[in-house]
């Protein structure tokens, strides 16, 4: 039973939450540093195309999140728009082009967290120096 608009957008939304976190969990996070770099040397020693792409995946949240999207749709017969394969290839494409919006957001969440951090270290710093402290640079 395919859900009507309003529906299908929030299951949309909602799906689309644990297929960026585990994409991004997986090819960014400390916990799985190490497999990660296995698979990383494993690929740029592998001798076929597939093995090299096969490896790759697992260091690039783009290319992750469509496995992930795929199990997602698999594991709660999610469609959009359609009732059949056609809804649930879309519906699997959509999921993976939501996901990767919240991680860009995510990435770029960081980045300033980082660097607000970054500026009140260097504030802080320059306090205890004894200057006053320095304002930040708008650019």
């Amino acid at each position: 039973m395919p859900l009507d608009g309003v529906d299908a957008m929030l299951w949309l939304a909602l799906l689309a939450l644990p297929v960026a976190s585990v994409a991004w969990t997986v090819t960014h996070e400390e916990i799985f540093r190490e497999p990660r770099e296995r698979a990383r040397v494993m690929g740029e020693q592998a001798r076929t195309l597939v093995a090299r792409k096969f490896y790759y995946v697992f260091t690039c949240e783009y290319c992750f999140s469509h496995y992930v999207a795929a199990a997602v749709v698999a594991g709660t017969g999610y469609r959009l728009l359609l009732p059949d394969w056609r809804g649930a290839v879309i519906g699997w494409l959509a999921l993976v082009a939501v996901a990767n919006v919240y991680m860009s957001f995510h990435a770029r969440l960081r980045v300033d967290i980082r660097s607000e951090r970054l500026d009140v270290a260097r504030k802080e710093r320059q306090t205890a120096a004894g200057g006053p402290p320095l304002e930040r640079d708008v650019s």
